[in-house]
């Protein structure tokens, strides 16, 4: 295991990690990686500010795709009935609801292998429509090529979400009918547009401590990380293969949290799928170790997610403000003694690294 450093920042300089480097940092002793994970969230973040997003599926099961973890998928009975594409007016005015109810990102997901041809004109619009909404937009449809990511670009998308879910080595025992590959693929395609990429994974598909951490490692080491990164906790569901998963022990997920944290400093890691399943104060240790983004509103695609209420009044016990609008870090001049600040705001007898 890596040796308890008294300079942790170290470990932001860190460009390419291997799988070995990676694994030695999440093996800390819990407290020594936690600690590590909050100084370098304070040297790129202000670490009482989270980012708040709204998700909406705009089309809803029928997919052909064979995701293990999937409701939405055609192969399973999860007795989820598939939807057409949602009205692009309906999506905006869901989108206006969750601007005023404090979401600055609204992120749209169709159940789609890919969008077809006749769907993009509608796609276009609804990016159009959310954005002249003063928000940031975001969409996941799929696998992209090379000119949709231009037109969804074009179009004023700011982000684009596509998982790469687990490992490598792990991938083809939850997914057969896209690969890895096709994966990473896509996700070159959205960055080569100058759309920001999201890309994270799910823990909970039966993998092993080295499946997540070569997930980070692979995120990590894209040419550029991704702007945000999801980590999900598995929602298992009937009728799916993976319905009787075990379930995640809640300090290897926070160990998941934090070591991201810690690899890729400047991406939003966003606390996802399965808060409805974490207390109060796992999702305070999960804020601490890095985490500063979540999905608001009571559904996440077709899965439960607390009720904005519980997440205000969570908020208020942590002493947490929502982000801004494409809020990410104090201009660099002012960057390190804005975290010396936050760190004496918090409490003063606290000695500041510098």
């Amino acid at each position: 295991m890596l040796e308890a450093s008294p300079r942790p920042e170290v470990a932001t300089s860190r460009k390419l990690w291997t799988a070995e480097e990676a694994r030695r940092l999440f093996d800390l002793p819990f407290m020594e990686l936690l600690f590590q994970a909050q100084t370098v969230h304070r040297q790129n973040f202000d670490p009482n500010r989270v980012q708040m997003s709204r998700l909406l599926s705009i089309k809803t099961g029928g997919c052909p795709e064979d995701c293990s973890y999937c409701s939405q998928s055609a192969r399973y009975d999860s007795g989820l009935s598939a939807s057409k594409l949602m009205e692009v007016q309906r999506v905006i005015a869901e989108a206006r609801k969750a601007r005023d109810a404090g979401a600055t990102r609204y992120c749209m997901g169709a159940a789609w292998r890919s969008p077809k041809e006749r769907d993009m004109a509608q796609i276009v619009a609804m990016i159009e429509g959310v954005k002249s909404l003063g928000m940031e937009t975001c969409m996941t449809l799929g696998m992209l090529d090379g000119d949709q990511a231009k037109r969804l670009k074009a179009a004023g998308l700011d982000y684009y979400n596509h998982n790469i879910d687990t490992s490598e080595a792990h991938y083809s025992n939850v997914i057969s009918t896209r690969s890895f590959a096709d994966r990473l693929e896509t996700l070159q395609n959205v960055r080569d547009s100058g759309i920001k990429v999201c890309s994270g994974g799910i823990m909970g598909l039966g993998e092993g401590t080295q499946d997540r951490v070569d997930m980070l490692v692979t995120l990590a080491n894209l040419p550029e990380p991704p702007e945000s990164v999801p980590v999900n906790m598995l929602i298992p569901v009937e009728g799916t293969p993976l319905a009787d998963a075990e379930p995640v022990d809640p300090i290897d997920f926070i160990r998941v949290i934090a070591t991201a944290r810690i690899m890729m400093p400047q991406s939003h890691v966003r606390l996802s799928a399965g808060r409805t399943e974490m207390s109060d104060e796992m999702q305070a240790l999960c804020f601490f170790a890095g985490a500063n983004s979540i999905f608001v509103g009571d559904t996440l695609l077709t899965k439960d997610n607390p009720d904005e209420d519980d997440d205000m009044r969570l908020f208020a016990k942590l002493g947490i403000q929502p982000m801004r609008v494409h809020e990410h870090m104090p201009p660099a001049e002012d960057a390190q003694e804005a975290r010396r600040a936050a760190v004496r705001a918090a409490d003063p007898a606290i000695p500041v690294l510098r």
